[in-house]
């Protein structure tokens, strides 16, 4: 009885050296939700909008601006995939989702970008950033130059992974607005779905599997992303796309009280995304000369044919010059067979006729004069 009284007045006297630590914030989740978005992601255009512009905590969907920062540093040449990552203690001592990374080790950037999308790893974000710019704050200052870059205008970053602020900081404040814009620039980049369409990858050898956030992966046809995100004050927030058709979709849900209610609707309003976009037209691909030539017709067949197409809807065959010269050859004799022959024919029953016709006649003759005999 006394070793539990003792340890509830520890608690009283803990509790607030605890909540000094975090930063106060009010709890802004609703039921659906805060505020929701549906583009297409082709044009840009809006399909649907509730309270938009509406300022919401991203929590761990932060982490596609530090996906963004990392894959444009990729892309200018400062910074390769394969290039190792010294983790810090520092980094090694963030908390929250994690791939419990020790300052001992080192890994690719690859590695933890995959750690930062799939496990959406705290610590993995705090060693890219610290790696990429020497510092957490030089990168949130790279997270807020590339917003800005992208129009973002109501959105502000204080962290490199989208935890509730610690004391005397400020939370990270975004708009489901914002975020689209920011979801349709990392829609242009293969490479970034890539990482986000991973439902699950091995980390340290595979001693450490990392299973996706983002259940819709697995549950809408055709999604391949984005993130997922949340902490109490900030409720539960998903960024998706899905393509099909060759149409994509995005979908923003910010701020819901239950993750199940989240994913419901966010699924909800993919698909309504989906019946006010008509499907794109799939582009053929190229013919190609296939690798057996087709049986050769003969010239007789192609002479006779007359349900042929027009010339101007035929298929051009490329032809070989023995190919021609078999089908002159061919024709050639139809010709001899078919003209002279007839011709020749022709001659040869006038000529019968002729016989017959001389030798009725002399016989006709010969009988007149036998009767002329006999009669005189």
């Amino acid at each position: 009885m006394k070793r539990l009284a003792f340890c509830v007045l520890l608690l009283i006297f803990l509790a607030p050296a605890a909540m000094a630590a975090r930063t106060p914030l009010k709890v802004i989740s609703k039921d659906p939700y805060v505020s929701a978005l549906v583009i297409d992601a082709d044009s840009g255009k809006t399909l649907f909008e509730e309270n938009a512009d509406t300022e919401v905590y991203p929590a761990s969907v932060l982490k596609l601006m530090n996906l963004y920062v990392i894959l444009d540093r990729i892309e200018q040449g400062a910074l390769k995939l394969d290039e190792m990552v010294q983790i810090t203690p520092e980094a090694a001592k963030i908390g929250g989702s994690q791939v419990y990374l020790d300052s001992k080790e080192q890994f690719p950037v690859e590695d933890l970008l995959y750690a930062l999308m799939v496990q959406s790893a705290n610590d993995a974000a705090f060693a890219l950033a610290t790696h990429i710019a020497g510092s957490k704050d030089g990168f949130i200052a790279l997270m807020n130059q590339k917003a800005q870059e992208l129009g973002m205008k109501n959105s502000q970053f204080n962290s490199v992974h989208g935890l509730p602020p610690s004391q005397g900081q400020q939370p990270d404040v975004t708009t489901a607005r914002d975020l689209a814009i920011l979801c349709r620039e990392l829609a242009k980049r293969p490479e970034a779905l890539k990482y986000t369409g991973t439902q699950t990858r091995g980390f340290r050898e595979d001693k450490f599997i990392m299973r996706n956030h983002n259940k819709l992966l697995t549950r809408v046809p055709g999604c391949d992303g984005f993130k997922t995100g949340y902490y109490d004050a900030a409720g539960f927030s998903i960024a998706a796309t899905a393509k099909r058709g060759g149409v994509r979709i995005i979908t923003l849900v910010m701020g819901s009280k239950d993750r199940k209610v989240r994913d419901a609707k966010a699924a909800e309003l993919l698909a309504k995304g989906f019946s006010l976009v008509p499907p794109q037209p799939q582009v053929a691909a190229p013919a190609t000369t296939p690798a057996v030539a087709p049986p050769q017709q003969t010239a007789t067949a192609a002479v006779i044919n007359t349900s042929a197409p027009p010339a101007s809807e035929a298929v051009a065959v490329p032809v070989t010059e023995a190919q021609q010269e078999s089908a002159m050859s061919s024709l050639a004799k139809v010709r001899d067979s078919g003209g002279w022959g007839k011709i020749f024919i022709g001659i040869g029953i006038g000529f019968l006729l002729c016989l017959v016709v001389f030798g009725v006649a002399g016989m006709l003759k010969k009988n007149r004069s036998g009767g002329l005999k006999n009669r005189f």
